[in-house]
């Protein structure tokens, strides 16, 4: 399969306008971008509009996961579970996703050959890199947009 793309690049099948969100954002505005987005990963950018990391799905859901210990407490039914589950959301709606942003995030650059892209996705299990130039956040590649450069590009 990579033996069949010769000299494409990131940027010929990358996602050019990511789902992204701002550090200072809410986490019920992260909630709200990637429920809309339908994304798993959102890519963060900082003030000056510079890529600063990233923050999945995964992430949002397990900051508002009750403990074990929460769960017992509450009588240590899936109901008691969902219930904490609810009001820790409640309660963390508010804060900023700072804290929770991936900041040493793999990336890729537009010129870079899709093949070692591909390749360094496969390897480190990764579904979505960043595509950075200078800093500036520019797209995204996605393991949906390596199918695609097989369907259109084989």
């Amino acid at each position: 399969m990579i033996g069949r793309w010769p000299g494409m690049l990131v940027s010929d099948v990358m996602t050019a306008f990511p789902a992204h969100i701002r550090l200072g954002s809410t986490i019920r505005r992260a909630a709200e971008v990637v429920s809309v987005s339908e994304v798993g990963q959102l890519m963060v950018i900082d003030h000056d509009g510079r890529f600063a990391g990233s923050l999945s799905e995964e992430d949002l859901v397990r900051a508002m996961l009750p403990g074990f210990d929460d769960v017992t407490a509450g009588g240590g039914t899936l109901a008691d579970a969902f219930r904490i589950f609810l009001e820790k959301g409640r309660a963390l709606a508010d804060r900023v996703i700072d804290p929770l942003v991936v900041r040493d995030t793999a990336t890729v650059r537009p010129a870079d050959e899709l093949a070692r892209a591909a390749i360094v996705m496969i390897e480190r299990g990764i579904r979505r890199l960043p595509v950075v130039d200078e800093g500036n956040l520019v797209g995204t590649l996605s393991r949906a947009d390596l199918c695609r450069a097989v369907i259109y590009h084989s």
